[in-house]
């Protein structure tokens, strides 16, 4: 089964998925550039048991926002009102996309301005991303690291539409 095909299959039963199978899943996937990832996405994670599952929910976890490769805001949250904040309190500041190799691949990665942590990014299709936390203190008892989704933002995907089409019409 091709990658994308066993993802939806994963999504439509809720996101579970065993640690085996997400790390499957990410060797299977084409690396990406970070300038190929700039603009808002909204996060989601996979229920695969690992111990850091639900506690992005806690905060009303939204997503991330690639302004430029200099300008990320890490974590992206809601307030009571369904507004979008900057999340200080977790992410300790910003963040910045570089090319860092794992696990044998040079990909797009989030490095934290102020945490030793590295969020790596696979292209899963042209709005979706398959993020993986690598760090200090975030891998499981059993060395198992935390995946999670990024999905490209409705309105960031229509301006970038309405720019294609400025583009042909010039």
């Amino acid at each position: 089964m091709n990658p994308r095909d066993r993802f939806a299959e994963i999504r439509a039963d809720g996101g579970k998925a065993t640690p085996d199978e997400l790390d499957q899943l990410w060797a299977a996937l084409p690396a990406v550039r970070p300038e190929d990832i700039l603009g808002s996405w909204q996060g989601s994670e996979f229920v695969s048991g690992h111990p850091f599952e639900g506690q992005l929910a806690t905060i009303r976890w939204h997503g991330k926002t690639f302004t430029s490769l200099t300008d990320v805001t890490p974590i992206v949250c809601l307030d009571d009102e369904g507004n979008r904040y900057a999340n200080q309190e977790w992410s300790r500041g910003g963040a910045s996309l570089w090319t860092v190799e794992f696990r044998g691949e040079p990909t797009a990665t989030m490095i934290y301005d102020r945490r030793p942590i590295l969020d790596h990014f696979k292209r899963i299709d042209e709005n979706t991303l398959l993020g993986v936390m690598n760090g200090k203190g975030v891998l499981s008892e059993d060395g198992r690291h935390y995946y999670f989704i990024l999905t490209k933002e409705a309105e960031a995907r229509e301006s970038e539409a309405k720019e294609a089409e400025t583009k042909e019409a010039a």
